[in-house]
C-alpha cells in the first residue's frame, strides 16, 4: 500500500514538473501521454493522478480540454481564512505570504474552503496582492460548534469561530430539540450559494452556554481536538507494565547510582527530563540530560504510535490536558517519578568553562531519580534562602548551586552568539472546582526554570548537530531568517522611537535584533516593540532538513527533550535508538529518510493546531474573569493601534479594545505610519507603549472580546481611593 502511494506521489511529482517549466504548453492529456510515454494501459491511472491534483487545486483544466497549472492562467489556489468584517485571505500552501480577498471577491466561500482565485490586483513593496475567488475545490470542515438561537418555525446557529461569517439554518425537524443557549454540533448539509446562508442540522448538544465545563468542551469540538483513546489503544496499554521489568532493565547503561533529579511545575504529572551534574577537577562540567524512554513502550506503527501520530503533542487547556499518550503511561511507566527505576534516552555532555561542549556520549539508560523537585522550591534554596527549604533538601543543594553556575555559562555563550530572548509573560489562569476563574497572573519565569530551558537547549544542539554530520533521516525544529519586507517595516516603525536595526535588512542577524531588545529593556515601549519583533519573524516548524534557528541563532536545532508529549521527539529517540543498534542502514533508513517531511508536516500542523486552542481557552477564560471588573479602572499599556481603535494590555495579561467610538473627549485622527491617534483639538496623542487608565466597559463571551474606554489619572485615582490613601502615606514617610 505504501509504495503504491509512493508510485502516485512520484508521478504527480513529474506531471506537476512538466506543467510548471517555462517551455510547457497546455496540452490535452493525449498530448500529456505521448510526451511522457505512457502506455494506454496506463491511462486510467493517469486520469486518476490528474483528477487528484486537480482536486488539491495544483492544476487546473480549461473549457477546451487542457490542463496547465494555475499560474499559466494567473490563478492561484489555497485555502480561504475569513474575516469577521467580510473580506478573507488566501492561505498559500508553500509560500509565507498571503492574498487579500475583498468581500466583494469572496463569492460564496467559507473559512476553511478550498478555493481557486483569479489575482486582481499583484503584490507591490507596500501591499500584499488582491483576488476574487472563482472556485471552490472543496468544502472545509463539514460539521462546527456554535450556539442555538430559536425562531418559531427554525433555528439557526451562530458558528463559535468568528471567521465563519454566515450562521447556519437549521430547520426545525433537525434541530435535536435544541433551545435557545445551547451549544451544538451542527453538521452543514446545504453549503451557501451567494449570499444564502447555508443550511444544516444538529448532530449533538454539547449543554446549555452557562453549564460548568461546556465553554471549553465547545473549544475541544470547534478545533476537532482528540477526546478518548481508541478501542484498540486501550486494550494495547493493558500489557505494559506499572513498573519496570528486570528483563527490560538489561543491555542498559545503570545510571541508579548517580545523583538526579527532576525540576517541574507543581501541577505537572508527565515529568519527561531528569538532570543530574558534576563538576570535574579540571573545571569542567559534566551535564546529563535523562529524557524518559517513551519507545521502549510505544513500539512503531501499532496502534499507540498511530494515534500518537494522529494527536502529534499534548494539548494543555486550562482546565485539562488532553495527552499524546494514555495517562498509564504519561503519568505512570514513562514518567520519571521518584524513587522508582524508569529507563531512559541519555545524552551525558562535558562542557568547558565557556559553555562549549567538548564530548558527548547518547545511550540507553537505567534511573532512579533521587528527588521530584519544583521551580519554586529550587527557587527558594537558590534565590530566596529559604532555610527551611533549605534544610529539607540539603543534601542537594551543592548540585543546584553547580547547575545555577552552569547554566550562567551556557546563557552567556548563548547570548553573545546573538540569541534572542523574548520574555513575555505567559498567562497562569486559576480555576475553581466548577472551572469559574478566580485569578489571572502572568507566569513565574524565575532561575529555576531558566535552569532547565538551558540545558534542554544545550541538548537539543548536541543531539541536532551530531546527527546532522552522521547524515541520518531527522526532524529538526527550523525557524528560518524573517521576510526583508517585514524587517524593513519594524525598522521604519523603531525609528520613531529613536531606534535601529543596525544589520543588513536583506540579511539580518539575530545579534541586530538581540541589540534593540537590550536598548528598550525597562523603556515604555520595550513591550511594544518586542511584541513586533517577534511578529517580523517567521513561525517556527519541523522539517527534515537542517535549516537552523533563527531565534536560538543556531545553525542546529531539534526536539528531543519530551517525548511524552511531542511526537517530534519521540520519533527522533527512535531514530536514534536505530542508530545505537545499528539498524539504521539500508531499507530502514530509506524508508525513514522518505517519511521524515511528511513526520515533520504533521507535527507542525498539530502543534499549531494545539497553540491555537490553547490561546483559545485562555483568552475565554479571560474575558469570563473581567465580567466581574465592568465598571472598574485599571492601568495598563497600549500594545496596538489600528483603525478601529487601541488594544491595551493590563499587568494580569488580559487585553482589551478601546473603540475609537468610546474616544469620545475629542476627534480623534488615526496616524498609520507613526501608529498613533492624535486628539484634534486637544493634541491628546495615544501611541504604542504608552501607559494609559482604563474602564472596563463590556465583555463578551461570544466573540471572547473586551472593551475599554479611556480615563483621566484624575478619574483613576479618584476612583480607586485606596491607592491615593497608600501613595500619601508613601510620600509622608
Amino acid at each position: 500500500m505504501r509504495e503504491e502511494m509512493n508510485r502516485t506521489a512520484e508521478r504527480k511529482q513529474v506531471i506537476l514538473e512538466m506543467m510548471k517549466n517555462p517551455n510547457y504548453v497546455p496540452m490535452k492529456i493525449k498530448e500529456i501521454i505521448m510526451v511522457l510515454q505512457i502506455p494506454p494501459s496506463d491511462r486510467p491511472e493517469l486520469e486518476e493522478i490528474i483528477g487528484e491534483l486537480i482536486a488539491e487545486g495544483k492544476i487546473i483544466r480549461t473549457k477546451r480540454g487542457k490542463f496547465a497549472v494555475p499560474q499559466t492562467y494567473n490563478l492561484v489556489a489555497g485555502t480561504f481564512q475569513g474575516h469577521p468584517k467580510g473580506f478573507g485571505f488566501l492561505i498559500l500552501d508553500e509560500e509565507e505570504k498571503d492574498i487579500f480577498i475583498p468581500a466583494s471577491g469572496v463569492n460564496g466561500a467559507m473559512h476553511k474552503d478550498r478555493v481557486m482565485c483569479r489575482i486582481t490586483r499583484p503584490a507591490t513593496a507596500e501591499k500584499r496582492a488582491e483576488a476574487e475567488v472563482i472556485e471552490i475545490l472543496t468544502r472545509g470542515p463539514e460539521s462546527l460548534v456554535g450556539t442555538y438561537e430559536e425562531s418559531q418555525n427554525f433555528g439557526f446557529v451562530v458558528p463559535d469561530d468568528q471567521k465563519y461569517t454566515r450562521d447556519i439554518f437549521i430547520p426545525k425537524k433537525f434541530s435535536k430539540g435544541a433551545v435557545t443557549g445551547h451549544k451544538v454540533l451542527v453538521k452543514i448539509t446545504d453549503w451557501a450559494e451567494e449570499r444564502r446562508n447555508p443550511e444544516g442540522q444538529v448532530i449533538s448538544i454539547l449543554g446549555h452556554i452557562n453549564d460548568p465545563g461546556v465553554d471549553i468542551l465547545s473549544i475541544i469540538y470547534q478545533y476537532d481536538l482528540p477526546r478518548e483513546f481508541p478501542e484498540d489503544v486501550m486494550k494495547e496499554i493493558e500489557n505494559i507494565p506499572s513498573e519496570v521489568a528486570d528483563k527490560d532493565k538489561k543491555g542498559r547503561t545503570d545510571l541508579r547510582a548517580i545523583q538526579m533529579v527532576t525540576i517541574d511545575g507543581e501541577d505537572a504529572k508527565d515529568l519527561d527530563d531528569a538532570i543530574s551534574i558534576e563538576k570535574l577537577e579540571n573545571g569542567n562540567y559534566r551535564l546529563g540530560v535523562h529524557i524518559a524512554d517513551v519507545t521502549h513502550y510505544v513500539k512503531e506503527h501499532s496502534p499507540l504510535d498511530k494515534e500518537a501520530y494522529e494527536r502529534g503533542t499534548s494539548i494543555y487547556l486550562v482546565d485539562r490536558v488532553i495527552p499524546m499518550i494514555p495517562h498509564k503511561l504519561s503519568n505512570g511507566i514513562c514518567s520519571l517519578n521518584a524513587h522508582v527505576d524508569r529507563l531512559a534516552l541519555t545524552c551525558m555532555m562535558v562542557i568547558d568553562k565557556n559553555g562549549n561542549v567538548q564530548s558527548h556520549e547518547i545511550m540507553e539508560t537505567l534511573i532512579n531519580i533521587d528527588e521530584r523537585m519544583t521551580y519554586t522550591n529550587v527557587k527558594k534554596i537558590l534565590l530566596d534562602e529559604d532555610e527551611d527549604v533549605k534544610e529539607r533538601y540539603k543534601d542537594l543543594i551543592p548540585m543546584f548551586k553547580t547547575m545555577e553556575e552552569l547554566a550562567d555559562v551556557l546563557r552567556k555563550k548563548r547570548m553573545k552568539r546573538g540569541a534572542i530572548d523574548f520574555d513575555f509573560p505567559e498567562t497562569k489562569v486559576i480555576l475553581d472546582k466548577e472551572g469559574v476563574p478566580l485569578e489571572m497572573k502572568p507566569y513565574d519565569r524565575n532561575v529555576a526554570t531558566r535552569i532547565i530551558e538551558e540545558f534542554m537547549l544545550v541538548c537539543n544542539e548536541t543531539i541536532a548537530e551530531d546527527y546532522f554530520w552522521q547524515e541520518k533521516p531527522f526532524v529538526y525544529r527550523s525557524h528560518e531568517d524573517p521576510d526583508p519586507e517585514k524587517i524593513l517595516a519594524l525598522t521604519e516603525f523603531i525609528n520613531n522611537f529613536g531606534y535601529q536595526i543596525k544589520g543588513n535588512t536583506t540579511k539580518i542577524h539575530p545579534k541586530d535584533m538581540q541589540k534593540v531588545l537590550a536598548e528598550i529593556e525597562g523603556k515604555p515601549e520595550e513591550s511594544i516593540i518586542s511584541h513586533l519583533l517577534l511578529r517580523s519573524m517567521k513561525q517556527a516548524r519541523y522539517t527534515a532538513e537542517c535549516n537552523g534557528h533563527f531565534g536560538l541563532a543556531a545553525k542546529y536545532y531539534c526536539h528531543f527533550t519530551s517525548p511524552i508529549r511531542r511526537y517530534p521527539d519521540l520519533q527522533i529517540h527512535r531514530i536514534i535508538k536505530y542508530n545505537l543498534h545499528n539498524e539504521l542502514k539500508g531499507k530502514k533508513e530509506a524508508k525513514l529518510l522518505e517519511r521524515m517531511p511528511e513526520v515533520s508536516k504533521q507535527c507542525s500542523l498539530r502543534e499549531r493546531r494545539a497553540d491555537e486552542a490553547e490561546r483559545e481557552t485562555i483568552k475565554l477564560k479571560k474575558v469570563e474573569y473581567m465580567e466581574q471588573f465592568i465598571g472598574k479602572m485599571f492601568e495598563g499599556a497600549i500594545t496596538g493601534t489600528t483603525s478601529w481603535g487601541c488594544y491595551v494590555e493590563l499587568p494580569n495579561t488580559v487585553e482589551g479594545l478601546v473603540h475609537v467610538t468610546e474616544m469620545a473627549d475629542d476627534y480623534y485622527i488615526f496616524d498609520e505610519e507613526g501608529h498613533r491617534w492624535i486628539g484634534e483639538h486637544s493634541k491628546q496623542i495615544y501611541r504604542l507603549g504608552d501607559k494609559v487608565h482604563v474602564q472596563v466597559i463590556k465583555t463578551d463571551l461570544m466573540t471572547r472580546t473586551i472593551d475599554f474606554r479611556f480615563v483621566s489619572e484624575e478619574e483613576f485615582y479618584k476612583d480607586q481611593g485606596s491607592l491615593v490613601t497608600v501613595k500619601d502615606e508613601a510620600d509622608n514617610e
